[in-house]
């Protein structure tokens, strides 16, 4: 019989799969660009202890380890930033990335008042971009991340949460 696969509120016990696991999933991400310099890559494991302990966090597990990750905390306007989800690649496709997106999104609604969630996205990750539409983002705009890459900015009413697999 196989195992499920569990989504639940991170713990500082998870800091360093999570870092591992982030570390590897943006992989692709960066060769994209031909940028190793991506936020993901180049963080710290006392970073994100401190996001751990910090924001809301969400892990998704398969037994004891960490197969997935998504980090959001709530803004000055309203708004809930979510960043950094990733998914192990051998994962990737089964619906892991949207619950994990609607644990967050439910998370940030309910404790933190959040109105809307904002998230963005390199603009070349078609990937990234699908799974976010599919779950009801919709692009409002454009930035420039701190490493060059220019990102897509999307957004989504609280309220309209990620369908589950």
């Amino acid at each position: 019989m196989g195992m499920s696969v569990t989504i639940s509120a991170a713990t500082e016990q998870d800091a360093e799969q999570i870092f591992r696991l982030q570390y590897l999933c943006f992989q692709r991400e960066a060769a994209l660009y031909g940028n190793y310099r991506i936020d993901p890559l180049v963080q710290t494991l006392d970073s994100v202890r401190q996001e751990v302990t910090r924001d809301c966090v969400f892990v998704a597990r398969l037994g004891d380890e960490v197969v997935g990750s998504v980090r959001g905390s709530a803004t000055e306007d309203g708004a809930a930033a979510i960043g950094k989800l990733c998914v192990h690649p051998r994962l990737q496709g089964h619906g892991i990335g949207a619950r994990l997106l609607r644990a967050a999104e439910s998370a940030l609604a309910g404790q933190h008042g959040a109105k809307r969630f904002r998230l963005h996205t390199g603009h070349r990750n078609e990937g990234n971009l699908r799974l976010y539409r599919k779950v009801g983002y919709e692009t409002v705009g454009t930035s420039q991340g701190a490493d060059g890459i220019p990102m897509i900015v999307l957004e989504k009413p609280a309220g309209t949460y990620a369908a589950t697999a």
